[in-house]
This record gives structure tokens, sequence and C-alpha cells, in this order.
């Protein structure tokens, strides 16, 4: 019998030369498949009789769900059907006759190389069950230009994500994808930014394998101490360990979502490539576990901002105001702010700017546009940024802070603006009203509603949209741009 490494050299050769005869993966606003026909058929009737005969023998698998909760999140393989697909079509026993409008998939870079995450910027993912289009969360996760990125080199070459999605085409149905590649990143920022989009509509998918190239008694027990640690929520060894499993990052950002949501772990099934169609001399592991939490998440999507009172609006602003005070280092009496700001309304998910001026001027205007934390958090973050940070401005001086004023901006969440034409546009957009968000590839900007007062005129606000966003200023009128609103909240020092 040939050994597990002979196929896998096979299998990569196969791989490899398939991407350089790929003019391209991504055409037509489509990822199309990069490993159908060789990790997996590339023929529809192939690939569901694969599934299909998978499928039955994980039937035979019994295992015990926690009582009254609901299904959160799912770990994966992602190898070669022939070595994995038993593994993960132990999915089904979790799966089959559920529904959810979106899954948000994590995965690892295996071939691009880069930090953070990279989210196709496409319309939807192809295979050859047909396409999966791509939800709004795709989008918006990439106005967070800090964690997210699309990668065409990614699109062209990853796999990791692409061999899930038959699986969950052919148990789900109808949903729509959240697609995240992970490079090596800050476990807790890519929490907070996927955290808000978990609701009861959305599963949560990590496509990892195991330990690589053990022997296959070694391979069995490294799995099965890290099968534990994952049922346990035990990430410590994990971030020591990078050869536990090649999706160490997103598994670990599932353990810090599973224990703050405490989502109770399943194992649905364990094998590795000498149980399947390797040898036993060099392996790599595969498990299906399976996380369940309470019926109703709570807390955690964005929430619309406008219930702020006057007065909680002006508590904010002076909470920007002493935060830069106390990073300046003057004296400050907080004590009867601190108490005001315990109401939960500012625990609340939101995105906020804060905007100093001086003399009426601009001195600093910092923001996010995505709720990645708490309005209290978020206001003193980008108050600091604001008076600190900004590029275009120096560090705010002591001397200065007598004469800025302070405005606080409560953003909704950004929703996209669907046109055909840049006539269309104009008009769809509403002054004084819309914030405004543009992109175009890894370029873009926003202007919140109150820059209306200064570019009144829509073509004006564009252009110089456009320019802020590093783009030539008829960009909006000689391509397709990425447009998204959003309204605001705003309050203004009074003094």
């Amino acid at each position: 019998m040939k050994t597990f490494s002979f196929y896998f050299r096979i299998l990569y050769v196969a791989f490899i030369l398939a991407v350089l005869w790929c003019d391209s993966a991504v055409a037509d606003d489509i990822r199309k498949p990069v490993v159908a026909g060789l990790w997996y058929p590339g023929n529809r009737q192939q690939l569901e009789q694969v599934i299909e005969h998978f499928t039955a023998q994980a039937q035979q698998t019994r295992v015990n769900i926690p009582a009254d909760k609901s299904l959160k999140a799912l770990i994966l393989p992602h190898a070669g059907y022939v070595y994995s697909g038993l593994t993960a079509a132990h999915s089904s026993l979790v799966l089959k006759g559920k529904q959810y409008h979106k899954v948000i998939l994590l995965g690892p870079d295996h071939r691009a190389g880069f930090s953070n995450g990279a989210i196709s910027d496409v319309k939807a993912y192809q295979t050859p069950f047909g396409l999966v289009r791509l939800h709004a969360d795709a989008a918006r996760l990439r106005l967070n230009t800090a964690l997210f990125r699309s990668s065409a080199t990614s699109d062209r070459s990853e796999h990791s994500l692409e061999v899930i999605v038959p699986f969950l085409q052919f148990y789900l149905e109808e949903f729509e994808l959240v697609p995240i590649v992970l490079g090596p990143s800050n476990i807790d920022q890519m929490e907070t930014a996927i955290d808000p989009l978990l609701d009861d509509d959305t599963l949560l998918v990590i496509s990892s394998d195991l330990s690589h190239f053990l022997p296959y008694s070694d391979a069995v027990a490294k799995d099965r101490e890290t099968i534990d640690m994952i049922l346990a929520h035990k990430s410590d060894n994990l971030v020591k360990q990078h050869d536990r499993a090649c999706g160490r990052t997103p598994i670990l950002v599932l353990l810090q979502l599973a224990r703050r949501h405490q989502w109770d772990a399943v194992l649905l099934h364990y094998s590795n490539s000498g149980d399947t169609a390797g040898g036993k001399d060099r392996v790599v592991g595969y498990a299906a576990i399976a996380f369940y939490g309470k019926a109703h998440v709570s807390g955690l999507k964005s929430v619309d901002p406008h219930t702020f009172t006057e007065k909680q609006g002006q508590d904010l602003v002076k909470l920007a105001r002493r935060t830069i005070m106390d990073r300046l280092g003057l004296k400050i009496d907080s004590s009867i702010l601190l108490n005001d700001l315990k109401n939960p309304c500012y625990q609340k998910r939101c995105g906020t700017f804060v905007t100093l001026k001086k003399d009426g001027q601009l001195r600093g205007c910092i923001g996010n546009l995505s709720p990645n934390d708490s309005v209290l958090e978020c206001v003193k973050q980008n108050a600091v940024n604001a008076a600190f940070r900004d590029p275009r401005f120096p560090p705010l001086r002591p001397d200065e802070l007598e004469k800025i004023s302070i405005s606080v901006s409560i953003l909704t969440e950004p929703q996209p603006l669907e046109y055909t034409q840049s006539s269309e546009l104009l008009t769809r957009l509403r002054a004084h009203e819309d914030g405004v968000i543009i992109r175009k590839a890894n370029a873009g900007a926003t202007f919140l509603p109150q820059v209306w007062e200064q570019l009144p005129r829509p073509e004006k606000f564009l252009t110089q949209l456009c320019l802020k966003a590093g783009l030539p200023p008829d960009a909006w009128q000689n391509s397709k741009l990425e447009v998204w609103t959003y309204q605001v909240q705003y309050f203004e020092e009074q003094k």
C-alpha cells in the first residue's frame, strides 16, 4: 500500500499545477473553486454521492447533545475528502434539518502569508453545488481596515474555507456566507470584531486539521490532548504550541467566544488519515466538535443608538474631555461623572466618533465605524486618538485644551447603498442625514453627516470623499464604488 506521504505529494503537486494554470480564481464577482476535482469531486453528481456516502456512515454514530441548548459553532477538518470527509460528515449529526441565515466561516491561511483577516471582495462563492452569496457582514467587517482586507492571492490559492462549503450547502441548503481567512492575529481584537455578528440565525464554523505528519500512535495521543483542551475551553497550550492544529488562530477566537457565552463543547468524531486513506507512518489528525449555548444570545448585535438622551450625550462629551485631560496629566474630579456613567445604556455597542475643533477649525477626528466595543470604551479610545494620534495634526498640547471644543457622534450600523450609475447615487444620498462610506479595493474613507454643512452639494461631497480615500476625485463617476450610509446622534459640547 502506498503511504499517506506519497498520496499527499501527488495531491499537492496537482494543486500547485491547478493554481498555476488557472487565470484567476475570482472573476465576475465570483470566487471560483480552486481545489474542486482535486481535494473533492468537481462534478455535482459525484460530489453529492461522496457526501451521501460519508453521511450514511456518520449516522451510525450517536452523540449526547446538551438539553435545551442550540448549536452555536462547529470545528470541522479541511483536508481532501478521501482523508477527512468522514469526520466532516459527522456535522450531519447536528446540522441536518436546521437552518441558519448566516454562516461565519473562519479558516487558517496556508499560502498567502499575511496578518489578521482576509475577506473575499466578491458577491458569492462557487462550488459544484452552486453559488453561496456573501452576507453583508462580510463587507461590514472589511470596513475595519485595521483587521480585515481582501486578498486576491488568498482567493486564488487557499483551500481551508472552500472544502467546508459543500458540506454546509448539502446540510443547510440556503444560507449566506462570511468567509474569513486568518493569519497571525490579535485574538482579543478578532473576538471583539466577530462577537457582534452572532445571533440565533448565525452559525460560526472553524476550519482546522489537528497534528500533522506524526506517527499514528503519537498523533492520536497528541490530538486527544488537543481535543481535551478544546472541550475544556483551555487555550494556554494552544497559544504556546503551533503544531497542535493548523487552524490554531481561528480555534483560539472560538474558545474565547465560548468562554464568554458559556458554550458547551461536544466531540462528534475523531480520526486521522491513517484511519481513512493513508499509511500510519505520517498522519494528519481531524476532529468534528460542536458548541452549544443558550437559545437566545443577548447584547451582541449592534443597536440603534438613537436612544441616548441629551443628558447622556453630554456625559459622553464630558468623558471625552476628562479622558484627554487625564492623558495630558491635568487634574480632574471625575467622581460625579463616573456615577452617571454606570447606566447600562453606555454598554451598548455602537460605532462612535470624537471630533475636536479649535477656533471652529478641525483639530482632530477619529472613530470606529463598526461596534467593536461598548460606547463608553469607544468614546475614551477615540478621544485619545483624536487628540494625539490623528495623522493630520500634531499631538494636542496642554495649552491648547482651553480653546478646544469636543463633539461625540454615535453611529447606526452602516447599510449598503445599491445603485447602478453615478446619477442614481447622487439622488439616493440624503444631504445632512447620511454619513457616507466609500470603498474600492483596499482604499476607503468616510464623512460624517456633519460634513454636509461644508459640502452641501452631493457632487462636491463625493469628490472630496474620494480624495480623502486616496482615489481620483472623479472615481465616484467613472467606477463602481462600494457605498455605505449611516446616521448619527450628535452631541456638541456645551460650555
